[in-house]
């Protein structure tokens, strides 16, 4: 896969996740009814939802910087992920596994993006000095 067709994907899948959770955050913010409705039937209490609806807010606008906030990037990613997995889990409990359709295909998306994102930025790890000097330190006490 090219490096265009790759930062293509991650593009169209960072504006549908970005629209999905902007309106989802949105409504739970001016208590849509089709939204607000819904979480207080799966047991969420208002403030629960305001936080999260706040939160959800922030990290659209974090994906929607491009090239930085690598590292915070990674915090949304997971709280998505987070975010998806209670609506899931909350879902087939409460409602029925008939109600969980929306979250999987959320899941698939925010998972394709998430692994465009890791193609287009690689994490790499160093180990930094005072992790050095203390893993010799470490050894040499062994």
């Amino acid at each position: 896969m090219t490096t265009k067709t790759t930062k293509r994907i991650y593009w169209t899948g960072v504006a549908l996740t970005a629209f999905w959770f902007a309106a989802s955050g949105f409504g739970e913010l001016t208590r849509n009814p089709a939204v607000w409705e819904i979480s207080i039937k799966l047991g969420y209490t208002a403030y629960f939802l305001t936080i999260l609806a706040v939160f959800k807010l922030s990290g659209v606008i974090v994906l929607l910087v491009p090239n930085k906030l690598l590292r915070l990037k990674e915090w949304v990613f997971a709280g998505l992920l987070f975010d998806i997995s209670f609506a899931f889990l909350s879902k087939i409990v409460v409602i029925g596994p008939g109600a969980t359709i929306d979250a999987i295909v959320a899941f698939i998306m925010v998972g394709v993006t998430y692994a465009m994102f890791r193609k287009l930025y690689p994490a790499t790890y160093t180990i930094a000095p005072s992790e050095k000097s203390f893993q010799l330190h470490s050894r040499a006490t062994v």
